[in-house]
């Protein structure tokens, strides 16, 4: 941004800001100073949603919660930029308190890169009014769209949503367009795993739900330590980032893959192979009731567990809600231990 539009913009910011005169009138009131700080605020915006600024990064926090293992690690992309310049622009809101300081709604990777970049001194940046919700909506959409984080990485940024009170499991469900069973799912695998473990074992792009889940509970079966897997998956990434120095030509293994690996071995259990089903109960049957009436039963064989309902219009709904009602089913005993 030049010297003369970033003074325009303050002036702008600054009118914006001033206030009405003390007392403040009602709400139904309009007075001619707020009318003219509303379009201030307007213009401001308007010029900010269709034009592409470029600003000092130091100008820009970053204080999002994370949504991405190894953020630092951007040195390919720095050099693309450094080469062929910043393709995309990151996207920032204005700092409620500060107008010539910015708050990160995304682009980490490409704001890391800049920083750490001696040919390029500016990042281009589109400016949106947003609030500190829409902003988190806006980061999580565009994460999605783009589905480049691994499976640990989602999960890990479904707890932080979570726990900072984002909204409830349904409504985290609701953002990161899956269902509320996957979330109570990924849920249940990082309390498995452990959050500082996965941090420390990483990304582990390739690395699907059914190895975290046998991990993690080949980690409770063993009653595994924490801590010293922790080291484990520390080492792994040590021993893969002096091998890439040593060695003079590739290809190399993703490290936190072969920290995933260590620490599954570790354990004794092979994360390679889904875990193994439990033995089959003995056959066994009983009626079920509905109102008081039997209208059906459940069977447990050794192939497995059946539920049979008599014809009639519950037995149709049941039949086009199977899907729905199986995985909410699911995510109810995922979360039994919480109860």
């Amino acid at each position: 941004m030049t010297s003369s539009k970033k003074k325009r913009m303050s002036m702008l910011d600054s009118l914006a800001g001033a206030g009405a005169p003390s007392p403040a009138p009602p709400s139904t009131v309009t007075t001619p100073m707020m009318s003219s700080n509303r379009a201030l605020r307007s213009a401001r915006d308007a010029v900010d949603a269709h034009h592409v600024w470029e600003l000092d990064p130091a100008t820009i926090t970053d204080d999002r919660m994370a949504d991405r293992l190894n953020p630092a690690d951007v040195h390919d992309l720095r050099d693309a930029i450094e080469a062929n310049g910043q393709t995309v622009p990151i996207l920032v809101r204005r700092h409620p308190s500060d107008a010539d300081q910015y708050l990160l709604v995304y682009g980490r990777r490409r704001l890391e890169a800049i920083r750490g970049s001696d040919k390029v001194a500016k990042v281009r940046a589109l400016v949106a009014n947003l609030d500190e919700d829409a902003a988190l909506r806006a980061q999580i959409s565009e994460n999605m769209a783009r589905r480049d984080l691994s499976y640990i990485e989602k999960a890990l940024f479904a707890q932080e949503l979570v726990k900072s009170g984002f909204g409830t499991q349904s409504q985290v469900a609701e953002v990161l367009t899956v269902t509320k069973s996957a979330i109570s799912m990924a849920l249940a695998v990082v309390d498995m795993v452990g959050t500082d473990l996965a941090r420390a074992i990483g990304p582990a792009h390739g690395i699907g739900r059914p190895k975290w889940e046998a991990l993690g509970k080949a980690i409770e079966e063993t009653s595994a330590d924490q801590g010293k897997l922790t080291r484990l998956a520390n080492e792994a990434h040590d021993k893969a980032a002096v091998a890439m120095v040593v060695e003079e030509s590739g290809p190399f293994e993703d490290p936190s893959v072969l920290a995933f690996e260590a620490v599954a071995k570790a354990v004794g259990k092979s994360a390679r192979t889904e875990a193994k089903p439990p033995s089959p109960a003995r056959s066994s049957s009983f009626a079920l009731k509905l109102a008081g009436r039997r209208g059906g039963s459940v069977k447990r064989t050794a192939k497995g567990l059946s539920i049979s309902l008599e014809n009639g219009a519950f037995a149709d709904w049941v039949e086009a809600e199977a899907q729905e009602l199986i995985e909410e089913l699911h995510g109810r005993w995922l979360q039994r231990s919480e109860d």
